[in-house]
């Protein structure tokens, strides 16, 4: 990243928000107590989990109809 030029164009470069973003998708659904996933299994429900907190739940269900 060319952080001087994102920067003097008032563009964030952080990594923070990011990192809290991913916290509270995966971490709310994935990490609580006595949960055990497979890798098939948490790549699933994180799917349909970002796909609900982005409002695109119907494109989701769209797309797993026609797979």
């Amino acid at each position: 990243m060319n952080y001087p030029k994102f920067r003097q164009q008032h563009l964030f470069v952080g990594s923070g928000v990011i990192e809290a973003g991913c916290k509270t998708v995966v971490g709310h659904r994935l990490k609580q107590s006595g949960m055990f996933w497979t890798v098939n299994g948490a790549n699933s429900i994180l799917a349909l989990r970002c796909a609900h907190l982005n409002g695109r739940f119907e494109d989701y269900r769209e797309g797993r109809r026609a797979a």
